[in-house]
């Protein structure tokens, strides 16, 4: 009897998504997310913040779930893509770091080799788009870019895809970069305009790093911006020499932000390389490991900051750059705050780079001597890594990662999530041109994780909240709310003023950051933890 009343109910259900499918309004991603979550931060801003307050303090220990989507990677049913044997299986297909999409009822997100569409009323899938890739690295994917009715993302080797959203059909795949050079793509690609922005990563081998801009049409390059430079550029002075320029990675591998007022694409970018070996490229080398500006159209760098000059620690800078239209010393300000990897929180005026504040936001970060006139943080040289080997803190994975931060306009606070670790850094290669690494990373634990509150104008730290874990995908909301996880294994609701926990689900450690839409009256919170997606909402 059951399966009579769920058949009619699941076709139904069925149709209704698709007939709300539909191509994305170019301006919901101007605006905060309330009845869409258009591209991987919400909107550009890069906030994690939603107006949405349906869900709240008041009501929130009445969260229940909604649904639980867990990924098939299988090929059964899927649409076949990609240029790899029939038998390719990446590692990680699974778990999904990728924040989903949604649009028109309609969540879209990404696994390494697999792409999906699945109800955002019900969790049932729609299509599966199934990757025979060619290798590469599959440590993840951070999800889709849509523009119109299409959706784009970034294949493990490095593989540019466009699917039609309604069908998940293929409409063409474009080389990014060479997997045999060991490239991996990873981010969630950016569409300002007709511009999808597309980024990559790699390490093991020294080679250059880029952004670059494709049309949505045809998949063609507009524009390719090196992130190292080369002799007579500006910032060639920061190199020693044309072949560590050429060779000198400061990769691209996380999703970017962008005001469209200014015009400005804001672009935070990765380590120098040979990763921890520093001796064969004395300077700052620019632009690696900084917060660059560039003008979408052109690719053109407008400004740059450097939030780690001469990185020895593989501390790329690719945490998320946020933008917060603030106050300070009572004057409005259009502001980029980023709490970096090497643990230091920074706060630029946006419209022209200039630093307002530096200032670390841990206890125990032992490889900075000071800042210099323009804010930059200048490096102890004696915490390089050395043949007999030097404690430093934080280890090579940081003090944060790559998962989202969130601001609140509400609490003026930057919420992120912290690891105060030491390690051994020890140099293996002397030679004068050292290659890949150089060098090795020994973690020696930590003294604790937490999630912690920065007041955007100060830079102190207004609260803190002991976690079993560091870095923390998070979402705040004008409910009073702030969602992130408890590292063991709890999707939280936190207190966005105090860090007391308001609610919890015990559905394993999330894997991305929550996000949040509005659908036919009701709230949603969805999170993803390993190989599933998770809805809540108020029964």
């Amino acid at each position: 009897m059951r399966t009579r009343f769920l058949l009619p109910f699941t076709l139904a259900a069925c149709c209704a998504a698709l007939r709300a499918q539909g191509p994305l309004d170019p301006a919901l991603l101007g605006k905060p997310p309330v009845d869409a979550w258009p591209t991987y931060h919400g909107d550009y801003s890069g906030r994690h913040y939603s107006t949405l307050n349906q869900i709240n303090q008041s009501n929130v220990k009445a969260l229940s779930l909604a649904w639980v989507h867990r990924v098939d990677t299988s090929k059964t049913g899927a649409i076949i893509g990609g240029e790899g044997p029939d038998d390719a299986v990446g590692a990680g297909a699974n778990v999904i770091k990728a924040i989903p999409l949604m649009v028109n009822g309609i969540s879209y997100f990404a696994t390494p080799d697999h792409a999906y569409a699945v109800d955002a009323r019900t969790g049932r899938q729609i299509w599966h788009y199934y990757w025979r890739t060619t290798g590469g690295i599959h440590t993840g994917n951070r999800g889709m870019g849509m523009y119109n009715n299409w959706l784009f993302f970034e294949t493990p080797d490095c593989y540019l895809v466009s699917l039609d959203a309604t069908t998940g059909k293929e409409r063409w795949r474009k080389v990014i970069a060479d997997v045999k050079q060991e490239y991996f793509c990873t981010p969630a690609p950016l569409i300002i305009r007709n511009h999808v922005i597309v980024g990559l990563g790699g390490d093991s081998l020294d080679v250059p790093g880029w952004l670059e801009s494709r049309d949505p049409e045809t998949g063609d390059v507009q524009w390719k911006w090196y992130t190292t430079p080369r002799p007579g550029q500006p910032g060639a002075e920061t190199w020693p020499d044309t072949y560590s320029m050429e060779h000198g990675g400061g990769m691209t591998w996380q999703p970017w932000t962008y005001d469209p007022e200014l015009n400005l694409l804001y672009v935070s970018t990765g380590n120098p390389n040979p990763v921890l070996a520093g001796h064969s490229r004395a300077g700052d080398n620019l632009w690696t490991a900084s917060i660059v500006a560039l003008n979408p159209d052109t690719g053109k760098l407008v400004w740059s900051f450097q939030v780690s000059p001469h990185d020895t620690h593989d501390w790329d800078g690719t945490q998320v750059p946020v933008l917060i239209d603030g106050v300070v010393n009572g004057q409005p300000r259009k502001l980029l705050a980023n709490a970096s990897r090497n643990g230091i929180f920074f706060l630029l005026d946006r419209t022209n780079g200039k630093n307002l504040l530096s200032k670390a936001f841990v206890e125990t970060l032992n490889w900075i001597k000071s800042f210099d006139a323009k804010g930059q943080p200048v490096p102890d040289s004696a915490k390089d890594p050395s043949v007999a080997g030097v404690l430093v803190s934080p280890d090579q994975t940081g003090i944060t990662n790559w998962p989202a931060p969130s601001f609140s306009p509400d609490t003026g606070l930057f919420y992120v999530g912290a690891s105060q670790t030491y390690a051994m850094y020890y140099l293996t290669d002397t030679d004068k041109r050292p290659q890949g690494y150089g060098g090795i990373n020994h973690p020696l634990g930590t003294v604790g994780n937490s999630l912690r509150a920065i007041d955007y104008q100060t830079g102190n730290v207004a609260w803190k909240h002991e976690t079993a874990g560091g870095a923390q995908g998070l979402l705040s909301t004008a409910g009073g709310l702030l969602f992130g996880t408890d590292g063991a294994g709890n999707f939280i609701a936190y207190d966005p003023k105090t860090g007391d926990p308001l609610w919890h689900a015990g559905i394993g450690n999330t894997t991305n950051a929550p996000q949040t839409y509005m659908l036919d009256g009701k709230q949603y919170v969805v999170v993803g933890a390993g190989d599933s997606l998770y809805a809540f909402y108020l029964q």
